[in-house]
């Protein structure tokens, strides 16, 4: 092992006691460390982390600046550390800039042997910006041709205004000549010939004036310089470093060891600073089985599968970081379901012939007015739902959703109509799992069965006229994806075998079993009549088909008796 041949720049802004223990290992084990603190740190804070190193001989602090996101104090501190390692320790030969939440996950002679291998060779990821596929939520080249005064998380509304002045007003900065920018992550490995060629540069206060204007300059400053200077460059960072479908930095804890190993990197960032299990285990001399090449992408998948499931999730299931955005849930509901419009208005015990003949669970009227009716008109159903109406109204989706969810691997079928609450109307019909039947019209049944005043009757009539053909122009519009099939009242009890026998198909499609009967037809004997005198009142009733005033549908009114039969 070449003594002082490697040496680390540790910028620390939170959790000293963290960066001085790794500060620590890397100095006891012969690398010289120049730490930068944050001047935003409180002085008692950084006189505690002076205390704790002041005993390690290589170990030295630079001059402090102020490091927000974003801003050039990264690269003013970056570059003061780097000066002082240069200056005070002529041995080092790989400069690796860290910061106080990195940690090494291979022993440092490891490191070090692997850079005697490639004493010539600079680590730092380098990409030109059309190359570039990771910026999230950022600006690519335009964070060279704008100026950027302000700071995005402080004064956000400030930065989008001036960006947005600028891009009307057509204003593009000069790009310095020979400077042709790059991106890359700000974690680095570089020889000491790259690093000192660029900060000697003669035009150093040019470019430096320049990209103290350009935006998150950490990730365009030494990427760019260094493709000036570096006759081999390795577009790489040999820091492991994972970001989330939002640009923010993965933070590893306890339970990512394993993870962190296999990934054969020689540190990782961002540590949390209570993983008292990583650093117990990792700040040691152990060696590990083998001299592997450092290899993220071995654990490439377990990050893409972790981000498909923050962002995607399990159909159905709605959760703190998709929730309340629309259209980000997989899936508006987890399973599929039945709807049935009109069925029991048309059927007697039409729920109890349903569930019976198709093996599912076959709800009542669940957004009735009154209450919720549960099969079996439970109180209380899967998921500790009540069948309070108000404590369903309050959120209609969810009661829904958690229905689904909670009844997950049993169909779940539900009664709906004109009367009912309308909140999930539109939920339903662009929902791709549900599946809904619509007998038109078939709400008139039970009004023409009621003994009320013909006049309130018309009235409630063109009411749920109303609501029904609002409905049916959702379940037509191009947007719906619910599985629909409607029929007109006329068109159903002229021949309801054929509907039925296709509905249960859909519902159960193994049993594949020819209905032999079908449940009770409701009396129909003076329906068209009815029909005929709420015309006469006034109220155009359309949406039932055509019924004949004498019920003569084909020659066969059907008429409440037996069920119907199959030959």
């Amino acid at each position: 092992m070449k003594s002082g041949s490697l040496g680390f720049v540790m910028l620390c802004h939170t959790a000293l006691d963290r960066a001085a223990q790794v500060a620590r290992h890397w100095a006891e084990r012969d690398c010289p460390v120049v730490i930068h603190v944050d001047k935003r740190v409180g002085r008692k804070a950084h006189a505690r982390l002076l205390k704790q190193l002041e005993d390690l001989g290589n170990v030295r602090f630079s001059r402090r600046h102020s490091c927000e996101w974003g801003t050039w104090g990264l690269i003013a501190a970056t570059q003061d550390a780097s000066e002082v390692i240069l200056a005070e320790f002529p041995g080092v030969r790989h400069v690796y800039l860290a910061s106080g939440a990195c940690l090494p996950l291979r022993p440092v002679g490891e490191l070090i042997r692997y850079l005697d291998a490639r004493p010539r060779t600079d680590f730092i990821e380098s990409v030109t910006t059309e190359d570039v596929g990771w910026t999230v939520g950022g600006l690519d080249v335009e964070r060279f041709t704008l100026r950027f005064p302000f700071s995005w998380r402080k004064q956000r509304r400030l930065f989008d205004w001036y960006v947005r002045v600028q891009r009307r007003v057509g204003f593009r900065r000069k790009v310095p000549a020979g400077v042709v920018p790059h991106l890359g992550s700000q974690w680095w490995c570089l020889t000491r010939q790259t690093l000192s060629a660029i900060l000697e540069n003669p035009d150093r206060d040019e470019i430096d004036r320049y990209f103290r204007r350009v935006w998150i300059p950490d990730e365009s400053y030494f990427q760019t310089l260094v493709r000036q200077v570096s006759p081999n460059v390795e577009s790489r960072s040999l820091t492991l470093s994972k970001f989330d479908f939002q640009g923010k930095p993965h933070i590893f804890y306890d339970d990512h060891l394993q993870i962190l190993r296999r990934s054969d990197c020689f540190v990782a960032r961002k540590i949390w600073p209570h993983a008292d299990k990583l650093y117990r285990n990792f700040l040691t001399d152990n060696a590990s089985a083998q001299a592997a090449e450092p290899n993220p992408g071995k654990i490439d998948r377990l990050f893409s599968k972790a981000v498909e499931r923050r962002t995607k999730g399990r159909a159905g299931l709605y959760m703190q970081s998709r929730y309340p955005n629309e259209n980000w849930e997989n899936g508006r509901t987890a399973a599929p379901y039945a709807v049935f419009e009109g069925f029991t208005d048309v059927f007697e015990n039409f729920e109890v012939w349903l569930g019976k003949t198709t093996g599912t669970r076959v709800h009542g009227h669940l957004f009735a007015p009154d209450r919720v009716e549960f099969a079996g008109r439970e109180t209380v159903y899967n998921g500790a739902l009540s069948d309070s109406a108000t404590l369903r109204d309050y959120t209609p989706k969810g009661f829904l959703t958690n229905l689904l969810w909670n009844t997950r691997g049993e169909r779940q079928c539900l009664q709906f109509g004109p009367g009912d609450n309308q909140a999930l109307a539109t939920f339903m019909a662009g929902d791709p799992n549900a599946q809904i039947s619509v007998i038109s019209g078939a709400w008139a049944v039970p009004l023409f069965h009621s003994n009320r005043n013909f006049s309130d009757i018309r009235r409630e009539a063109a009411q749920l006229q109303k609501i029904e053909a609002e409905f049916l122009a959702m379940l037509r519009s191009p947007w719906a994806k619910a599985r629909v099939r409607v029929w007109t009242l006329a068109e159903f009890v002229e021949n309801p075998m054929e509907p039925l026998q296709t509905v249960v198909d859909e519902i159960s499609p193994r049993s594949m079993r020819r209905l032999t009967e079908v449940p009770r037809l409701t009396d129909l004997s003076g329906f068209g009549q009815f029909l005929q005198n709420l015309r006469n009142q006034g109220m155009q009733p359309v949406l039932m088909g055509e019924f004949p005033v004498n019920d003569d549908l084909r020659g066969n009114p059907p008429r409440r008796g037996r069920p119907y039969l199959v030959n």
